[in-house]
């Protein structure tokens, strides 16, 4: 009956191990809040605020923003992406450059690239570097919306 035991705890440590290191492998994870003081933005009205979590869910990782539009309105939007490149649904409002999809891909340990399209035309294309102490998330993108191009550096402090 030990032994038995022993195989299916040993079983179920592997199965869910690989979850676990996944978690621990992504420094992109947590709760982060945007220092307006250190971003730029040009070419669009920076927030009033702006925080995102980004948790683990399975093997995907789930983006989930809220904050405070430069016009004093409410943005919150999420999604849910595997870092395989394919284009998933971004669901809420304020989303940038009005984006409707987005696709990411994990480029090394600390550094994720991202197409956001609107009606399937790409909009903006984007960079994510954490810092190696994990502290800082630079967010550098570029863009155009129906009128103008747009260029933004967010810097977010981990919370």
């Amino acid at each position: 009956m030990k032994r038995v035991s022993f195989f299916l705890a040993v079983v179920v440590l592997c199965l869910a191990g690989p979850a676990f290191l996944r978690a621990e492998d992504n420094p992109i994870l947590g709760t982060w809040k945007l220092n307006l003081e250190k971003s730029k933005f040009a070419g669009v009205a920076a927030p009033k605020s702006l925080t995102r979590v980004v948790a683990a869910d399975g093997d995907r990782v789930k983006y989930s923003f809220e904050g405070t539009a430069a016009d004093g309105s409410a943005s919150t939007y999420s999604f849910t992406v595997k870092y395989d490149g394919v284009d998933v649904p971004i669901t809420g409002n304020g989303t940038p450059y009005g984006a409707d999809q987005i696709a990411i891909k994990r480029e090394n340990s600390h550094q994720f690239t991202a197409t956001l399209k609107k009606g399937g035309k790409v909009v903006a294309k984007s960079t994510a570097t954490v810092s190696h102490d994990g502290k800082t998330t630079t967010v550098t993108s570029k863009g155009s919306d129906a009128s103008k191009p747009m260029s933004v550096t967010q810097v977010y402090d981990k919370q």
